[in-house]
């Protein structure tokens, strides 16, 4: 089939062999075999095993958002497979039913063996600081316990850390049992409690710090499964999206979309299995738990 007969049409329903997919040329990642004791798998970097006939297959979750846009099209650039998944994509996937979740995952095991294609890369890009709730409320960041709302607090970690872990639970055991693989969560610097020396923000504050130990938590886990495997948080910056716009203060670096894109996916593609369990920037340093 024609490349541009699966051209990915943004916001509407997706054409091609199943919804979401990007067909691209260029490289493909597979299984690498599992490396005997001796081998320095801790150093591999993930981008490592970059040949056979099955090519390895990325997806992001909230690739309709603007990071995750942006990340589906410069993986797409780049000669990767890549599925986005999110409330808009068919299958939806939305973390306030656990059913979609599931189903999101089962769609994706089923295409994976009908395609013999491995998941390599497993990113998820959905977050919330501001705006609409479930219940049609509006949140905003809080200045002050004063502001401190339960309508707000749930929804924060309904997006932030719930979902998530939902995908944990469903996408995870998807990975690959040897060989390179990632799955990446895109957190905040401030949900570093050790960094925090502001105050404010709580709900958007505790969410994340929440979604940092669920990452940690989950990354010894898959160790056990793969020790080549590496699960880890990201912050991405301030990037100019609608999530952080209206908090972009002056003198503050906000990098447009595609920009902290590329620079995520190069911290990707420089991580070792050593790397698991860690909390890193856009620019690959070390964030504080």
């Amino acid at each position: 089939m024609p490349a541009a007969a699966l051209m990915r049409i943004m916001g509407r329903q997706r054409q091609g062999p199943w919804p979401g997919w990007l067909p691209v040329g260029g490289p493909a990642h597979h299984n690498a075999p599992m490396p005997s004791p001796n081998d320095a798998s801790e150093t591999t970097p993930l981008s490592a095993g970059v040949t056979g006939t099955a090519p390895g297959l990325t997806v992001v979750l909230g690739g309709t958002g603007g990071i995750g846009a942006a990340l589906v099209e410069a993986l797409s650039a780049r000669g990767e497979q890549v599925l986005e998944l999110g409330r808009r994509t068919v299958p939806r996937l939305d973390y306030a039913e656990e059913s979609s979740v599931a189903d999101a995952a089962q769609f994706l095991q089923q295409q994976l063996a009908q395609r013999g294609q491995t998941l390599t890369r497993l990113i998820v890009a959905t977050g919330f600081l501001h705006g609409e709730t479930a219940s049609g409320q509006q949140a905003e960041p809080e200045r002050s316990w004063k502001h401190l709302s339960a309508d707000a607090l749930s929804h924060s970690f309904q997006v932030n850390a719930i979902g998530p872990a939902l995908v944990m639970r469903h996408f995870l055991p998807l990975l690959p049992r040897q060989g390179p693989c990632v799955a990446a969560f895109l957190s905040a610097r401030v949900g570093s409690i050790g960094d925090n020396a502001l105050g404010g923000w709580y709900a958007y504050r505790a969410s994340k710090a929440a979604l940092n130990q669920l990452v940690r938590t989950a990354s010894i886990e898959l160790a056990r499964r793969n020790r080549q495997a590496v699960c880890m948080a990201l912050h991405p910056g301030t990037v100019d999206t609608g999530l952080s716009q209206p908090f972009a203060k002056t003198g503050l670096q906000v990098r447009p979309p595609a920009e902290a894109a590329a620079e995520l996916l190069a911290v990707l593609d420089g991580l070792t299995a050593a790397d698991t369990g860690g909390f890193r920037d856009h620019r690959g340093q070390v964030v504080p738990w």
